[in-house]
C-alpha cells in the first residue's frame, strides 16, 4: 500500500504527523477510508470511532472528536475536538 502524509491536530497541537497508509472515520455523509491518491475534497467529520494503518502496515484503533477533514494531493489534515489512541 502506498503512503500519505497524514497530521491529526487537536486544540492542544498535533497528535500525529507522519506518514499512513489509510485513515478510517464517519464523515458528514458516511463512512469513509483515505488511502494514497485520493481525490481532494473537505468534509465534515462526526463523533466516532476509526482507525489508522500506519506505513509499517500496523493498525491502531482511534476515537475522534468532531472535526474537519481535508485531503488534499500531498498531506491530509484532520482537525478535530478530541483524540485519542484505544488500545
Amino acid at each position: 500500500m502506498k503512503n500519505y502524509h497524514l497530521i491529526i491536530s487537536t486544540p492542544e497541537g498535533n497528535v500525529f504527523d507522519g506518514e499512513a497508509a489509510m485513515l478510517t472515520a464517519r464523515g458528514s455523509e458516511g463512512d469513509l477510508a483515505i488511502l494514497a491518491g485520493h481525490i481532494p475534497f473537505i468534509t465534515a467529520i462526526k463523533e466516532c470511532e476509526g482507525s489508522i494503518i500506519f506505513a509499517d502496515n500496523t493498525e491502531k484503533k482511534i476515537k475522534l472528536g468532531g472535526g474537519i477533514l481535508t485531503v488534499s494531493k500531498n498531506i491530509t489534515t484532520l482537525l478535530t475536538s478530541d483524540f485519542k489512541f484505544i488500545e
